[in-house]
């Protein structure tokens, strides 16, 4: 197989601020300014460039929409742990926890959203057993 990774994806949102709190201070990504005035979150070998609606960089998808992702977090800590720090934040989970199945595992998750609206999926590994 030719693809061995995920480098980075793209979020268009609306609010830098907004966004910061929920992955910086909720998840713990690190805030990267990578280029003056661009912004990722990192998190291990990968990261989440930040467009802001309207002032996108070029190129970008063909229709860049704040709300429109739906993707999911691995974490080490127990997602209720994750949702509740997120809770406090402002961002009450809206399901879970739930069994689910993963790219190489069965999880249990925790769904958000975001500032944006987009979809959250916060999960750890099931034990086994």
């Amino acid at each position: 197989m030719a693809v061995r990774a995920l480098d980075h994806l793209v979020l268009t949102v609306r609010d830098l601020e907004a966004t910061r709190r929920f992955y910086v201070d909720g998840l713990g990504l690190a805030w990267i300014e990578f280029e003056p005035g661009r912004f990722a979150l990192g998190f291990g070998r990968q990261k989440i460039n930040l467009h802001v609606a309207g002032k996108e960089f070029e190129p970008k998808a063909a229709v860049p929409t704040p709300g429109s992702a739906d993707f999911c977090l691995l974490v080490d800590e127990p997602p209720t742990t994750v949702a509740a720090r997120l809770e406090a934040l402002g961002f009450p989970p809206i399901l879970g926890p739930v069994p689910r199945t993963g790219a190489v595992a069965p999880l249990e998750s925790v769904y958000l959203r975001d500032p944006d609206g987009n979809l959250v999926e916060i999960a750890r590994e099931a034990p086994r057993g």
